[in-house]
């Protein structure tokens, strides 16, 4: 499940079955919220689906609210999130192992992807715990390394809903959301060849390409 937008108050929240290729549910948000997604999976609940895992791009808060369901975070949106923190050429060694780490993610098993950021912070610990000291008056210090710690912090904290995947191997749960991705590449480039149609026509025209 995911969302995609036009524009800033414009987007559609789809609920795709990864098995059948099928798009059960969506629905029109200004924005994604927590329990915009939780009520779409009720109400799949309640129309007789059973759902036996998801898999999602880890909006804030998500991950955790979805208690009884197996949860996969796509590994692709994960990855792109350390990029965004070091960059696709790190300059620090410190940076080019953990982005060595991540180029792995999907190409590896929990085990050994545990055991390489475990190994990365030991070796690094010290250095992600440099301090830099500021003439800020609200706070007079920061940590020097901040953006390689946040891409591992972000590593880190969702290291047991990367492998999902790994944990149900009888569930077949796939590690990124590429199915709804390719799904919302079709619709925006469809939209576009549309270009200047009223909401209320991209709505309906987005409604045939998903009903599809």
């Amino acid at each position: 499940m995911d969302a995609s937008y036009w524009g800033r108050s414009f987007g559609v929240m789809v609920f795709r079955d990864l098995y059948r290729k099928q798009n059960l549910f969506w629905k029109y948000v200004k924005n994604e919220t927590v329990a915009d997604y939780l009520n779409g999976i009720e109400l799949l609940k309640q129309k007789g689906w059973n759902i036996v895992g998801v898999v999602c791009d880890g909006k804030s808060g998500l991950l955790n609210a979805i208690e009884t369901i197996p949860v996969q975070l796509c590994q692709y949106h994960q990855y792109k999130t350390v990029i965004r923190y070091i960059t696709k050429k790190p300059k620090l060694q410190a940076g080019i192992e953990l982005k060595s780490i991540a180029d792995l993610m999907q190409k590896t098993d929990k085990e050994s992807f545990v055991g390489a950021i475990t190994e990365w912070y030991l070796k690094w610990e010290p250095f992600l715990h440099e301090k830099t000291y500021t003439s800020d008056k609200k706070r007079n210090w920061r940590y020097t390394h901040n953006r390689i710690r946040s891409a591992y912090n972000s590593l880190n904290r969702y290291q047991n809903h990367l492998f999902t995947w790994y944990d149900y191997p009888e569930l077949r749960i796939p590690a990124t959301n590429n199915s709804i991705e390719g799904t919302f590449s079709n619709i925006k480039s469809k939209v576009a060849n549309h270009n200047g149609l009223k909401r209320s026509r991209k709505v309906k025209l987005i409604n045939h390409l998903l009903q599809k």
